[in-house]
């Protein structure tokens, strides 16, 4: 996930909101991929265990293998783990990056934001819309900059990216638009 790792490092390490990260990797890596980013962060980085509570400056990585989803009401959020029952369809991720944006719609409202990046398909982009029609922002990374351009470009061709940058700038977008909406 070259991409995390050009992101996550950048932000601040006053960063004002909880971020959670969704990323489509086999069981057993998204453990090591929250190890790898928190010795790379100046936020802490977690992988995320069920009731974990969703708080400003931290960073959760969803778990490989399941569906991630928010519970609660704003102030006092956690996390909800459901390994979903048989296997999961084709095309079909879990976690979905559209499962946890719509969760995070419904809870947040325009609270939540949504940043999609590089990627194949079209997971994210339901969810992102979601979060934008309910006044939250909304970052698409660029197509020259992404190595694979599908769940951005889908988020782009449905309305739902208010912005859409350079892989290099995503960090700098976020803290920005989170300035400007006073998400935290």
């Amino acid at each position: 996930p070259a991409a995390l790792q050009v992101i996550i490092p950048a932000l601040p390490q006053d960063f004002p909101a909880a971020l959670v990260l969704v990323q489509h990797i086999p069981r057993g890596f998204s453990a090591s991929l929250a190890e790898h980013l928190n010795r790379r962060s100046r936020l802490p980085v977690k992988h995320a265990v069920e009731g974990d509570p969703v708080i400003p400056g931290r960073v959760l990585v969803a778990p490989a293998g399941f569906e991630l989803t928010f519970r609660g009401q704003p102030g006092h959020v956690t996390v909800h783990l459901d390994a979903g029952r048989g296997p999961v369809p084709p095309g079909g991720f879990r976690p979905s990056v559209d499962g946890v944006m719509l969760s995070a719609a419904e809870i947040f409202g325009a609270r939540a934001m949504g940043v999609l990046l590089t990627g194949m398909g079209r997971d994210g982009a339901r969810g992102m819309a979601a979060i934008r029609e309910k006044g939250g922002p909304t970052i698409a990374q660029d197509e020259a900059s992404c190595v694979v351009f599908g769940m951005p470009k889908a988020a782009i061709e449905l309305g739902a990216a208010e912005r859409v940058v350079p892989l290099d700038r995503v960090a700098g977008e976020m803290v920005r638009m989170i300035q400007q909406t006073g998400i935290s």
